[in-house]
């Protein structure tokens, strides 16, 4: 499937969630979202990056789904594992499709369902709306 603009998928690499230490984990919930996330969005042409912080913590994991002229999309409340890349790479892609950045509620994956924080709408393109 090819695109216009890319869609990205920004992926919190330091989100941890609440009970990390407890767990005795090695690497951050964020990076193991990552690492799941980052293979099934290469296969669909999804490009991705990682940052260090979009300070979610109290909702961690979170992610940040944007392309170039469209309403981009924060998640977050993620445990990181496959089924959630899953639907993250499966909404990243209808993301994609739509003109807009806008998916209808009802074709939204079952996984991202719940987990959206905010709607970031993009910067206007007519210098007069700048006025």
């Amino acid at each position: 499937m090819t695109h216009q603009t890319p869609t990205w998928i920004t992926i919190c690499e330091t989100c941890k969630r609440p009970d990390w230490a407890e767990r005795g984990m090695d690497k951050t919930d964020g990076e193991i979202l990552a690492e799941a996330i980052e293979p099934r969005a290469a296969a669909a042409g999804i490009k991705t990056r990682r940052v260090a912080c979009t300070m979610g913590c109290e909702r961690a994991c979170n992610i940040i789904v944007q392309g170039a002229g469209k309403i981009g999309y924060s998640l977050g409340k993620f445990d990181g594992n496959d089924s959630d890349a899953d639907a993250i790479v499966s909404y990243a892609l209808q993301h994609a499709a739509s003109p807009s950045g806008q998916v209808p509620f009802r074709d939204w994956p079952q996984g991202v369902k719940g987990h959206f924080v905010s709607r970031h709408l993009p910067p206007p393109s007519d210098p007069a709306e700048d006025a």
